[in-house]
């Protein structure tokens, strides 16, 4: 079983025991509960959310908040003597999926 879910703007395909990492959670470590589902599939049975699939969560835990990789951005005006370089790291959680519910 496997499930489409949304969260900070983007799109997880998840299954139970999967551990992921997805945009910042504002909920301390613990239990997270994701309700925008936009796709449920158990074996040959696939549902289609319009745009999401009612009644359908997916449940979770928070592991950790961490920071992810450094991406880094430059600029540079030639022949002016002028550059700059800035470092941002994004935070992120790091969540487990337990169950995928469909009612």
């Amino acid at each position: 079983m496997y499930a489409i879910i949304e969260t900070g703007g983007k799109q997880y395909k998840v299954e139970p025991g999967q551990t992921l990492e997805v945009e910042k959670l504002d909920v301390p470590e613990g239990k997270v509960t994701f309700d925008r589902i936009l796709l449920c599939a158990d074996g040959a049975q696939v549902t289609v959310g319009t745009p999401t699939v009612p009644g359908a969560t997916v449940t979770g835990h928070v592991l950790a908040q961490v920071k992810g990789d450094k991406v880094l951005a430059f600029k540079k005006r030639r022949r002016k003597d002028s550059q700059w370089t800035r470092g941002h790291r994004q935070i992120r959680a790091q969540i487990t999926i337990d169950e995928i519910v469909v009612k």
